[in-house]
């Protein structure tokens, strides 16, 4: 999979995702991360991309010329035009299902915006999809738009050394995920959950899934009321905590 992020900050987005497992996956040529900078496409010596807003108002403004000419350079190169992500606090909140949905593409380009944004004209003439990491404000869109590229790539075969971690993981059936043990078997006098070391699969899976839904219930119950999954095994346990979703 391919990721294009237009951006005025290219160095902050290429340290950030070439390192760790992105950084290994893009070694073995599974996903690519190429920044594209926005002020290359300047039509002035200067490489100015803002301007104060008509109107009035605070802050300056991206303009519109930069970004469009950046990202028709950009769709010329690729042959078509990609699924073109807006990164905005007014877009939908990013989530695993959208994550999924993205995954599936070939090509995917982000934009990321800064000052108080970019000029509408701009938008409707490139943007495809608009995506928010949540409802509060960033300096920029580079750091949502790397996290939404860490989520999707995880989501790519082969980027995790286990596929079905990726599966498994929270969220992917809108519960969050059950709690995890590793050697020694006794730290500071708390010990390893005794049914995780039974060897007794059925009864590990079980267990794991009752672990799941106490987390859920426990830190994220607005995700139980919209859960998809959930068994009528599911149901009774939760009902014998107390909830009925």
């Amino acid at each position: 999979m391919n990721f294009y992020v237009m951006t005025l900050f290219p160095e902050m987005v290429s340290s950030g995702l070439s390192a760790s497992i992105l950084g290994r996956a893009s070694e073995r040529d599974l996903l690519s991360v190429e920044t594209i900078n926005i002020r290359d496409y300047a039509d002035n010596k200067h490489n100015k991309v803002d301007d104060y807003p008509y109107g009035g108002g605070a802050g300056m403004l991206m303009q519109a010329q930069p970004v469009v000419d950046a990202h028709r350079a950009l769709t010329e190169r690729i042959g078509r035009k990609p699924r073109t992500v807006y990164v905005t606090p007014w877009g939908r909140v990013f989530d695993q299902k959208i994550a999924e949905d993205l995954a599936q593409e070939e090509d995917l380009i982000f934009l990321c915006g800064h000052y108080e944004g970019i000029d509408e004209r701009a938008l409707e003439l490139v943007a495809t999809d608009y995506l928010s990491i949540g409802d509060y404000v960033l300096t920029g869109g580079e750091l949502p738009a790397m996290v939404m590229i860490d989520c999707i790539s995880r989501l790519i075969p082969g980027v995790l050394h286990n596929d079905e971690s990726a599966q498994t993981e929270s969220f992917t059936d809108d519960l969050l995920e059950h709690p995890q043990y590793s050697r020694p078997e006794v730290f500071e006098g708390m010990e390893v959950p005794p049914v995780l070391l039974s060897g007794h699969h059925k009864n590990i899976e079980t267990w794991r899934r009752q672990q799941s839904l106490l987390r859920t219930l426990k830190y994220r119950p607005d995700l139980l009321q919209k859960a998809q999954g959930l068994t009528k095994a599911d149901l009774a346990f939760l009902k014998e905590q107390g909830f009925e979703p």
